[in-house]
């Protein structure tokens, strides 16, 4: 699909003479004074419901992803590389085209109440997060929301998203009747480095009080703490003082793990980093030399590093969006563990 060529009238939707994008189900494009510089394509899809592959080996067996694209624009962004499918480029456009899907909580509604229906578990923030801005235009969540716990169905929600706090009520009454998780993505405290990395994003302090605010409401809340950035975000003191923070907010369990770079988001990320850290481009271009994933070693030397603070600050392994009940933290009085032997300055060789 393209957009060049297209024009939006005056009124902020697309000119009414004018042909609209070659996507099926394309109702109209708009552009508000509220999102300058975000352009929203609204379609009607004719599913909303995506099945996750068998052998992916997530904990969840369908997905729901009522936007396409992000305006949280976080640079590093693994999803950025769905927007080539649709003839967009992965950076800016990503940042700012967004795909709505209007009609996203009656086509569900229809899908969840299908005989073949087996109220399989639903992930949501899977690609692009529910709760980007776009949401509070259009207000798809709370329908969403009803509809799966109307149906019997778990689901899961990860989000940077503050504007989870005016759904919490809904997810609370949908607490009672469905297994839910909730999980909040946040690796990084430095206000300034979040604002360059996650330019869209509210500010970690805000996020961790949404992390206490879904405890505050008797609701597990896991937390994403990826990606670990590195030499920008490995270090002892930037650890502890993430997982100092996530304990103190409340929440129930971490995952965290080193950022990787998929084609789309490796473009995107390597040339925001030759503007804002160009002595670290030679050594990302090594570090992940391999492929998509850092080297093994320096995963190993990480994840040394977060079982330790891990440890140390009484969190439990794995965001654990849908397991029964919640994580068992370390017993009070439990020895803390020991730091790691392997030095914060780790030799070249391993990059």
């Amino acid at each position: 699909m393209r957009w060049d060529g297209q024009k939006v009238g005056a009124d902020g939707a697309a000119a009414g003479g004018d042909a609209l994008l070659s996507l099926a189900g394309v109702v109209r494009t708009v552009r508000t004074p509220e999102f300058a510089g975000i352009t929203f394509h609204e379609v009607t899809a004719k599913s909303v419901l995506n099945r996750v592959s068998g052998n992916s080996g997530m904990p969840f067996s369908w997905t729901i992803n009522p936007y396409r694209g992000c305006s949280h624009a976080c640079v590093y962004c693994f999803a950025r590389k769905t927007h080539s499918y649709l003839n967009l480029d992965t950076g800016l456009d990503f940042n700012s085209q967004l795909v709505v899907k209007i009609n996203a909580v009656e086509v569900l509604r229809k899908e969840l109440g299908k005989p073949s229906w087996r109220r399989d578990s639903v992930a949501m923030g899977t690609n692009t997060d529910p709760y980007q801005r776009a949401e509070g235009r259009y207000r798809l969540m709370p329908g969403i929301i009803g509809a799966l716990a109307d149906s019997g169905t778990p689901f899961s929600i990860l989000t940077k998203g503050t504007l989870l706090a005016r759904d919490l009520p809904l997810l609370a009454r949908a607490a009672q009747s469905v297994e839910i998780g909730m999980g909040i993505s946040l690796a990084l405290m430095d206000p300034g480095l979040a604002e360059a990395v996650e330019p869209g994003t509210p500010p970690p302090r805000a996020r961790l009080a949404l992390i206490s605010r879904l405890r505050e409401a008797g609701l597990p809340c896991g937390v994403m703490a990826m990606p670990i950035l590195p030499w920008l975000t490995d270090g002892d003191d930037a650890l502890d003082e993430l997982f100092g923070a996530l304990a103190a907010a409340g929440a129930t369990g971490v995952s965290a793990g080193a950022l990787h770079l998929r084609p789309g988001a490796r473009e995107w990320f390597l040339q925001w980093l030759g503007a804002h850290h160009p002595h670290l481009v030679a050594k990302y271009q090594g570090l992940y030399r391999g492929g998509s994933y850092a080297s093994k070693e320096y995963r190993d030397w990480l994840s040394e590093r977060i079982r330790y603070f891990r440890r140390l600050h009484n969190l439990p392994a794995g965001a654990a969006f849908f397991r029964n009940g919640f994580p068992e933290p370390r017993q009070p009085g439990a020895p803390a563990p020991a730091l790691p032997t392997a030095s914060k300055s780790m030799e070249p060789t391993l990059f």
